[in-house]
This record gives structure tokens, sequence and C-alpha cells, in this order.
């Protein structure tokens, strides 16, 4: 068995509902205040590999088959909104509806399902690897809903 640093403690199971993922964690991080504890990694989403993440965001020894980590949209040009979603393998694609996080009666994000394709598109080779974006719902997009 590999030997990982680890800030939680034995038995400790991580596994957030999309509230608190959002609610909590995301929210908590844009506004640049201390998450009590340290179970997400900041990484380069589009600068790593899918298969590179996994060692990445590690923490106890248990077999996972989820990871969680922060990560900052990147966007194809300055002035546009699409976001830039290759690696130097492939890229990820969004499939099916976006679905509301809800809190209190009231939507706080979004969560997007992505599918990794390796290769370049249109002609990439769909993967095995799903991924799950959480979006906070930015304050001038709540008031207009």
């Amino acid at each position: 068995m590999e030997v990982v640093d680890s800030c939680v403690t034995p038995g400790f199971g991580f596994h957030p509902t999309g509230e608190e993922l959002v609610g909590y964690y995301l929210a908590t991080k844009v506004a640049s205040q201390k998450i009590d504890l340290d179970v997400i990694k900041d990484v380069d989403l589009y600068g790593s590999e899918p298969w590179d993440l996994q060692d990445r965001c590690r923490h106890w020894h248990e077999e996972q088959r989820e990871w969680y980590f922060f990560s900052y949209k990147d966007v194809k040009c300055p002035s546009g909104t699409r976001t830039n979603r290759a690696t130097a393998a492939g890229f990820c694609k969004a499939t099916g509806r976006d679905k509301p996080v809800i809190s209190s009666s009231r939507v706080i994000g979004l969560r997007k399902t992505l599918v990794f394709y390796k290769g370049r598109a249109p002609n990439g080779r769909k993967t095995d690897c799903l991924m799950h974006e959480y979006l906070l719902q930015s304050s001038e997009h709540a008031s207009s809903q």
C-alpha cells in the first residue's frame, strides 16, 4: 500500500452533496475564505490529463472512485464566454442538461456533466471518464431567474 500524506484522520470519508459542494466549499473558495478541512485541492484542470488527477487529489488510503478539486475556468479567447475544456490529449464535452443545485428552495448553482474525449473535436474518441462541474450561481443571474 502506498503511503499518502493526508490532513484527514483514518476512517474519514468525503461524500458531499451538490448543495454542500456549491453552498459551502465553492462559495467559501470564491469568497477567498479559509475552508476548515483541506480536502479539496487546487489543480490546473486543463493543464492535466484525467488520469493524472487521481494522484493529485487523493487524501486517504481507501479505494476512491471520486475525486474533488477546484479549478479556474479557462476561456477560448479573452473577450469570449465560451469555456476552453481542451487538454494536450483531448477535450471535455458537456452532455445532457445542466441540473440546478438547490438550497432552501432557491437555485444556488448548476451541475454540468462532462465526458472526456481523446483526440481533437469533432473526431475524438469517447472515454469512460466522467466529470461533474459545479458552478456557483452569480448574483446577477439569480435576480433574473
